[in-house]
């Protein structure tokens, strides 16, 4: 008995190369629709679906495989002599390989102005079927839902007359990844148009497509690979940036960028604004009234930390902010667009990742999903956009700040929501001065910030990301010369530290909205 192969494909890439290798090693083409039109279109032999299932095709192409004269010949399992007596009774015959590609549902959904209409007709529903179906079947159906395995398929063919056992079970586990994917990005596109969040559900289904492989992960032990969320309709992370120069991106590096980014949005696009990070914190951020000012504001706050470090700006870079940038050794530099010449001077250093990101400055959106893997587990959040509430706003001291102040402060606080907890901030003239992340404790925190700005401590603001459990920060800032205070209260003895505030004269605005980042 001859071997039988279906294909049925919306991608139709390499199709009719395949299917002639395939006849060229004796098997018989089962195909369907547009796949069959093409194939014969291109000289070769073909068996119309319907011609097996004696079944016309159906409500607009929906119906056609579904129907037992395929699935059982895709199903039979040829180690059971039932199930081959049982086809045979029913003149149905063995297919040994199926090759099918979906209908294009991620395309289509982003398409602009598509209707919920469209994206349902794009759900594929017999493909899938045929899929899994051979892929539960692998023993002895080979299932491909990949144009680029064909190649490799069709060299087994040739070599020894069938795929082997190993490549088989290989391709059936790519197939349920593919549907799972493919289920995965329907369920959330649904979510979507139903104007519900994915937490809303008690299962929780995401879909990433692999960006690259890496080197190794966070240690030179552990193995990495870096993956891009599909079809999120937005375009302003790491993942839809384009490196135009140096070596690949690391793990880390990726890390940082990400907290880069982050602080970076928070500063929109009108002014310029400079973002230097390192370790996921950011050491210097500045604006300015040049790009070139934003930048020496930022590494002026810390120029011992930002070496090594990355560097996002907000504005297409020019040569001048290139030439002072070029001067210290950092690992990345990502901007929305950059000048001929500054590209030239930045590709002088030859491991200096460059990388063009047209909406880095876009603002995250509350429907991002924050992820953090935990063992056993996975901690899920909505996105933290919510920088502080106007009508939660208020002064608490005796002394208010001056308009100079206020600025200074909403700077500071836009720094420390992207800072590691415990988190102090220190700003003066549209820089930080100061930055103290991560730390067990606030005061140690503060004081770090305090070490970090050192004469620039003074004439500084300060932005704490959640409240002071004691007056202790408070003095201390008064003894840096620390002139005014940001964060949310709610302490029980916030009355302390207002208290310790008037005595220094020291403004304190509560904005109560507490900034944990972990």
């Amino acid at each position: 008995m001859k071997k039988r192969a279906l294909l049925s494909v919306f991608d139709k890439t390499g199709i009719v190369d395949f299917a002639r290798g395939l006849a060229d090693c004796g098997f018989e083409i089962v195909s369907t629709g547009g796949t069959s039109k093409t194939l014969k279109e291109n000289g070769l032999d073909v068996i119309d679906v319907s011609d097996i299932t004696q079944f016309p095709e159906c409500l607009d192409g929906r119906v056609k495989t579904l129907h037992p004269a395929v699935h059982a010949g895709i199903l039979a399992m040829r180690q059971y002599p039932e199930h081959m007596q049982q086809i045979q009774e029913q003149n149905i015959a063995p297919i040994d390989l199926v090759a099918i590609n979906l209908y294009p549902f991620k395309k289509t959904i982003e398409t602009p102005g598509v209707t919920l209409e469209q994206a349902i007709e794009n759900i594929d529903i017999g493909g899938p079927a045929m899929l899994r179906a051979a892929a539960k079947n692998w023993q002895d159906v080979t299932v491909v839902c990949d144009p680029a395995d064909y190649q490799h398929v069709l060299e087994q063919i040739k070599a020894q007359g069938s795929t082997d056992s190993k490549t088989r079970f290989a391709l059936a586990g790519k197939v349920f990844c593919t549907t799972a994917a493919y289920d995965a990005l329907i369920n959330q596109y649904l979510a979507g148009v139903r104007g519900e969040s994915l937490l809303d559900s008690d299962k929780l289904t995401l879909t990433f497509e692999k960006v690259q492989h890496m080197r190794y992960g966070e240690n030179p032990h552990q193995p990495a690979a870096f993956y891009k969320e599909v079809a999120t309709g937005r375009h302003n992370s790491l993942a839809d940036g384009e490196q135009l120069w140096g070596k690949e991106l690391s793990y880390n590096n990726i890390n940082d960028a990400n907290g880069a980014l982050d602080t970076l949005k928070e500063f929109g696009t009108q002014v310029p604004c400079a973002v230097g990070v390192k370790h996921a914190n950011p050491c210097g951020v500045g604006t300015g009234k040049t790009l070139k000012e934003a930048w020496l504001a930022a590494y002026n706050a810390d120029p011992v930390s930002i070496f090594g470090g990355i560097v996002a700006v907000n504005q297409k870079l020019d040569a001048d902010t290139a030439s002072e940038l070029v001067k210290i050794f950092l690992e990345i530099v990502i901007a929305p667009d950059f000048d001929s010449d500054a590209l030239e001077i930045l590709k002088k250093k030859k491991n200096l990742r460059i990388v063009r990101l047209p909406d880095c400055a876009t603002p995250n959106t509350p429907d991002m999903l924050d992820m953090k893997k935990v063992a056993g587990g996975l901690l899920v959040q909505q996105q933290n956009c919510l920088l502080y509430r106007e009508e939660d706003m208020k002064v608490v001291s005796d002394r208010k700040p001056t308009k100079e102040e206020m600025q200074q402060l909403l700077f500071a606080w836009k720094v420390v929501k992207h800072t590691k907890s415990n988190a102090i901030v220190l700003a003066k003239d549209n820089a930080t001065t100061g930055v103290g992340p991560g730390q067990t404790n606030r005061i140690t925190a503060l004081e770090l910030a305090i070490k970090y700005a050192g004469e620039k401590a003074n004439g500084s603001v300060m932005a704490s990301d959640a409240f002071f459990p004691f007056d202790d920060c408070v003095k201390a800032a008064a003894k840096a010369g620390i002139t005014a205070i940001i964060q949310p209260g709610g302490s029980i003895r916030d009355k302390d530290s207002i208290d310790a505030c008037n005595q220094a004269g020291i403004a304190m605005v509560f904005c109560g909205t507490r900034q944990f980042k972990h």
